[in-house]
């Protein structure tokens, strides 16, 4: 898995594609956040959830289906000024949804582990992406050593700079727009 630091930052950039106008603090918050959930599931394992179970790491809580009701969880919790159901509430709920498939997207372009179980609860196959460009992250506090400054050369590469150009190419077409 990519850091939390990493998820946390595709986040706000995907943040930053998908408000064109002013957002507030919460709005920022929540799209750091929404990414890092998914790794959640590694409380499991004091529990004796197994790392391939269901409702292990890279289970149910990276799944397509649990990111759409976060998305419509967060958004109703923390969004109430805007009515349910409206184009603009399913506009919000979508996008934390994307936010957070985001955290099953990087983590299925990592060098290890057992894949994302995109289609739980339905299908609990787990997937990887044909490009493992990543190099995996371990669980726990293990970035910060030596073999971490490899897993930041990787994400610098991979996640953070792609995301950077992203953003700015996002900012850069709203702008051009308002010109013409």
């Amino acid at each position: 898995m990519p850091t939390a630091f990493t998820h946390a930052f595709a986040g706000l950039a995907l943040g930053k594609v998908y408000a064109g106008e002013r957002r507030p603090a919460r709005f920022w918050v929540l799209s750091a956040l929404c990414p890092v959930v998914p790794d959640l599931d590694i409380i499991g394992f004091a529990f004796g959830v197994r790392y391939g179970d269901a409702l292990g790491h890279r289970g149910f809580s990276h799944s397509l289906l649990f990111a759409l009701l976060l998305g419509c969880l967060v958004t109703r919790r923390y969004f109430r000024e805007v009515p349910p159901l409206t184009r603009g509430w399913w506009s919000l709920a979508l996008y934390f949804a994307a936010a957070t498939a985001s955290h099953g997207l990087l983590d299925a372009l990592t060098t290890g582990g057992f894949g994302v179980a995109f289609f739980s609860p339905l299908d609990n196959t787990r997937y990887f992406l044909p490009w493992p460009v990543i190099i995996v992250s371990p669980i726990g506090l293990g970035f910060f050593s030596r073999y971490g400054l490899l897993i930041f050369k990787s994400e610098l590469l991979w996640v953070w700079l792609p995301s950077i150009a992203l953003a700015a190419l996002a900012v850069l077409v709203r702008r051009a727009r308002r010109l013409f």
